[in-house]
C-alpha cells in the first residue's frame, strides 16, 4: 500500500507508494475508540486503493489484488474490496470505520503496510524490499550498483537529473552525497485522483523529462517491467540512510484470533506469494539488506 516506507516506517503509504514519506500517523488518522470484531469472518474484506499501480487497482491487476485472491481461495470466502484512496485517514475511514449502528466495519485486512505500524496488528512480514534508481540503459546512464552511481565523473554527474518523492528516504541520500542541485523533487501527496506512483517513471523518465529516478523497489520494477529499456539498481541501506523495509498484513486491534488466522494463511501461501512478487518485479532483500532476486 505505498508509495514506498519512509524513515517513519513509510514513503507515502499510498509503503511503499512512491517514497512507502509523511509520517503514517498523518496517513492513518489518529488512533481512536473502537469495538473489536474477531467473530467468524463471511468474506475476506480487503481495504484497497482503486488507483495504486502497481499494489492495487479496481480493475484487480495489483500484486495485492492477486495476494488477496490467494488468500480468498485458501480460506474458502468469498473475495470483497473495500475501494478508498491511500491519503489521509485512510485507515481511520476504511479498517476503523463503522457508522453507528452499523453491524460490521467496511473492511477487515490489510495487505501492505510496514511491518510494526502501531494503527494496527501486524502479521509477521510476508517480504522485505528496498529502493531502486531507475533508468532508461545506455540514454545517459549505465550503472551496476550505488557505488558506481557516485563513483562517475563529477562532471557527467552533475549533467544527470534525478527525480524523488519528496520526504522519502531518498531524499537523506540525495542531501548525503550532494545531489541537490540535480535533483527535481515530486510531492508525496497528490490530489489528483488519476494520479499514481508510477508516473515519475511511466512518463517522465520514460519520456526522457527526468535522467533517472530513485523509488520504492515495487514500484521500480513494476514499472520497470512495463518500459522498454528501463534498467533498476536496488539501493542498500547505508549509515545514516535506511533503504530497505519489511512489509506486513494488518487488522484492527483486539483482533487477534484473525491476525493469527491471516498469519497462517500467509504461512501456508508462502511459496505462491512470493511467486506473486517475483512476477511483479519486486526486489527481495534478505534480513541484512542483500538482494535476493
Amino acid at each position: 500500500m505505498m508509495r514506498g516506507p519512509d524513515r517513519h516506517r513509510l514513503a507515502r503509504w499510498r509503503p511503499f507508494a512512491a517514497g512507502v514519506a509523511l509520517s503514517i500517523a498523518v496517513v492513518s488518522g489518529c488512533v481512536w475508540a473502537q469495538t473489536v470484531d474477531d467473530s467468524p469472518r463471511r468474506a475476506l474484506r480487503v481495504c484497497q486503493d482503486p488507483n495504486n499501480l502497481p499494489f492495487s487497482n479496481q480493475a484487480e491487476e495489483g500484486l495485492e489484488n492477486r495476494i488477496a485472491a490467494v488468500m480468498a481461495k485458501a480460506m474458502a470466502l468469498p473475495l470483497e474490496h473495500f475501494w478508498y484512496p491511500q491519503r489521509v485517514n485512510f485507515v481511520r475511514n476504511t479498517l476503523r470505520y463503522k457508522l453507528p449502528g452499523d453491524a460490521e466495519y467496511r473492511c477487515d485486512l490489510l495487505i501492505g503496510i510496514p511491518a510494526g505500524f502501531d494503527q494496527v496488528m501486524t502479521t509477521r512480514p510476508y517480504y522485505r524490499s528496498t529502493y531502486a534508481l531507475v533508468f532508461v540503459e545506455g540514454r545517459k546512464l549505465e550503472v551496476r550498483s550505488a557505488d558506481e552511481f557516485l563513483a562517475l565523473d563529477p562532471k557527467l554527474r552533475e549533467r544527470l537529473t534525478v527525480g524523488i518523492y519528496d520526504r522519502s528516504p531518498a531524499t537523506q541520500w540525495i542531501m548525503k552525497h550532494g545531489l541537490n542541485e540535480q535533483t527535481i523533487p515530486y510531492r508525496m501527496l497528490n490530489a489528483d485522483p488519476a494520479h499514481y506512483p508510477g508516473q515519475i517513471i511511466e512518463q517522465d523518465l520514460a519520456q526522457g523529462k527526468i535522467d533517472a529516478a530513485v523509488v520504492w523497489g515495487p514500484i521500480a520494477g513494476f514499472f520497470a517491467k512495463r518500459v522498454p529499456g528501463l534498467k533498476i539498481v536496488p539501493l542498500p541501506s547505508e549509515p545514516g540512510v535506511k533503504f530497505d523495509y519489511s512489509m506486513a498484513m494488518g487488522v484492527r486491534h483486539g483482533e487477534g484470533e484473525w491476525r493469527d488466522q491471516v498469519q497462517a494463511v500467509v504461512d501456508a501461501n508462502a511459496a505462491e506469494i512470493e511467486a506473486i512478487l517475483i512476477d511483479f518485479g519486486v526486489p527481495l532483500v534478505d534480513d541484512d539488506g542483500r538482494v535476493r532476486n
